[in-house]
């Protein structure tokens, strides 16, 4: 026989309550609270590593112990929530049809392009980078493995996976600018030489 618990179910369970929210509100809180850090480690204590050293059984023992440590803690939080979910009622206030209109654009048509079409924007950087102009390169430069030039000089723009690919037939004998994408940026690497 196999029983399947829900986490929700087991918090019931445990408590004796029923943790119940009101439609959209748990979303609105758990974004307030990531806006605030108000339950991370700095302020609540390393919640794994203190359930660790907890040495009850119960809820009610942990609930003691916890706030016999932390005294403030709950109600700081809660301060800190709630000052932000006042920040994002004022913030609602301000969204319009206008508004998320070009929210909505931004996502579709410029974050899609500018995230998954690096040339360009790479391009961009290096010119600025050396003061020198750029263009992106033609149908013929392509079929070499020129993505663009600056000033005269062609480049190729590979994400740094490309260095560990074994079995590669292509052969580019020009400047090869590496991106990686991380969460917020891209990162480039190359020889900077190259520009001198």
């Amino acid at each position: 026989m196999k029983l399947k618990i829900k986490l929700e179910e087991a918090r019931e369970l445990l408590t004796g309550e029923d943790y119940d929210y009101p439609k959209y509100t748990t979303q609105l809180m758990n974004l307030a609270n990531q806006n605030s850090q108000a339950t991370r480690p700095r302020n609540v204590g390393q919640l794994s590593d203190l359930i660790q050293e907890f040495e009850g059984n119960k809820l009610d023992e942990w609930k003691e112990w916890y706030l016999s440590k932390y005294p403030n803690t709950v109600d700081e939080a809660t301060e800190k929530v709630f000052g932000m979910i006042k920040n994002l009622e004022e913030s609602i206030s301000k969204i319009d049809k206008e508004l998320v209109r070009k929210w909505v654009e931004e996502l579709i048509i410029v974050k899609t392009f500018s995230g998954l079409k690096f040339q360009e924007t790479i391009l961009i950087k290096l010119s600025e980078e050396f003061e020198l102009p750029y263009q992106l390169s033609k149908p013929e430069d392509e079929s070499r493995g020129i993505d663009g030039y600056i000033d005269d000089k062609p480049i190729s723009i590979k994400p740094i996976t490309y260095k560990t690919k074994k079995a590669l037939n292509e052969s580019i004998e020009v400047l090869i600018v590496f991106y990686e994408k991380k969460k917020n940026r891209i990162e480039i690497e190359f020889d900077e030489t190259y520009f001198e």
